[in-house]
């Protein structure tokens, strides 16, 4: 049987075809990902531009004046005349053509007949102008249709290669994850104290190396439509107390108070078990990452009619409001200063945000710089 044909893309820099799970293009060398993230830009750039120099239809009709002066019914010394008396009148001013009738500088006839032809003309434009506007309204559209096709080939070719690169970390972590765990257990022999001090700082590193890979091959998935969820009801109390329970450690190292708040008797929610236990693992993580110690994170469970409410709240560092919508941006960190040196790659809200959303919810953040942050989202309660 043949393996399966290549999802082919066309190269950012040359064009020319190329494998979606390709790092490099094989004709001029391009690192794709990197070649796929510039040309992304580019081509937002270029679909926010507006259509810009369309001519109105009155800039292609002359006024009443300079049309007489092109007809040869009026002189440059009569036209003269008649402004100058326009614009001496007392009261309520007079458009041009009764001046003219007044002064006798042109006759009822002969002005009908101009203003006449002059309408015409301005519906004749005003239609040219219309079938003008709608050429270039096809156009910028087949544009438009034409950049959105191509930034779904490069999120395509990122998102492949983040898969791509995410999977072939987990083979060496695999080894390093199993050779860490004969030592621990003495299999390869005894260690001194400052041996097993060392061991559980690589065993915490691995196991956030582990986090971050696995964050990054479920971004890829959910990036490429392969989010799937299966919605079952669920006891949240339940979950959310075995959630408290794997941060409890890691907020007591911190000097953190951990506490559950809310409703003890929730209605059952439809959702992903798996996916929702992340979601609030995730949550309560950043919380306790970025709090201080001596502070407190909680997590409030209301029920509101048909709808349940889950809230994670601590009294850290806070964002500002400004900034609150960019912490669900891919890969994006909002300060060097601060969000380097608290760690991680930026994915984790980002992927939170596409689990909540495929839950039909949305994530709602509230937060003040130096008083905390609060973190909410509904799920549907499963009523029978």
């Amino acid at each position: 049987m043949n393996p399966k044909a290549p999802y082919l893309v066309s190269c950012p820099q040359c064009g020319r075809l190329v494998d979606a799970q390709a790092r490099q293009c094989p004709f001029c060398e391009i690192d794709l990902a990197w070649a796929a993230a510039l040309a992304e830009q580019a081509l937002t750039e270029t679909a926010s531009h507006p259509l810009s120099g369309h001519i109105t239809p009155e800039y292609l009709v002359p006024r009443l004046g300079e049309y007489l002066l092109e007809k040869g019914v009026l002189t440059q010394k009569d036209l003269q005349r008649a402004l100058e008396y326009q614009s001496s009148s007392q009261g309520q001013p007079r458009l041009l053509g009764q001046v003219l009738l007044e002064l006798g500088l042109v006759d009822r006839e002969t002005l009908d007949q101009v203003i006449t032809e002059q309408i015409l003309q301005l519906q004749n434009a005003l239609q040219q102008s219309n079938r003008e506007l709608e050429r270039r309204v096809v156009e910028r559209t087949q544009e438009l249709q034409s950049a959105l096709n191509r930034l779904t080939e490069l999120n395509q070719l990122k998102s492949n290669f983040i898969s791509n690169v995410s999977h072939e970390l987990r083979t060496p972590l695999t080894h390093i994850k199993g050779y860490l765990d004969l030592m621990s257990d003495g299999s390869l022999g005894p260690l001194t104290i400052e041996q097993s001090d060392a061991l559980d700082v690589l065993r915490r590193s691995e196991n956030r190396l582990e986090e971050q890979i696995e964050e990054l091959i479920q971004f890829s998935l959910a990036s490429t439509g392969e989010l799937t969820l299966i919605l079952e009801p669920l006891n949240l109390n339940s979950l959310v107390s075995k959630v408290i329970s794997l941060t409890t450690e890691k907020a007591a190292n911190k000097g953190i108070s951990l506490e559950k708040r809310g409703t003890n008797v929730l209605p059952p929610v439809k959702a992903d078990e798996e996916k929702l236990t992340w979601v609030i693992l995730e949550l309560l993580d950043n919380a306790v990452k970025f709090t201080p110690a001596g502070g407190v994170v909680s997590v409030d469970t209301i029920s509101e009619d048909k709808l349940v409410k889950i809230a994670i709240m601590d009294t850290g560092i806070g964002i500002s409001p400004k900034h609150i919508e960019e912490i669900f941006e891919p890969f994006h960190q909002l300060d060097g200063s601060v969000t380097r040196r608290y760690g991680g790659v930026g994915l984790g809200l980002a992927l939170v945000k596409r689990i909540i959303e495929a839950h039909g919810s949305s994530i709602q953040v509230r937060s003040e710089e130096g008083q905390g942050t609060r973190v909410e989202f509904v799920l549907s309660a499963h009523l029978e």
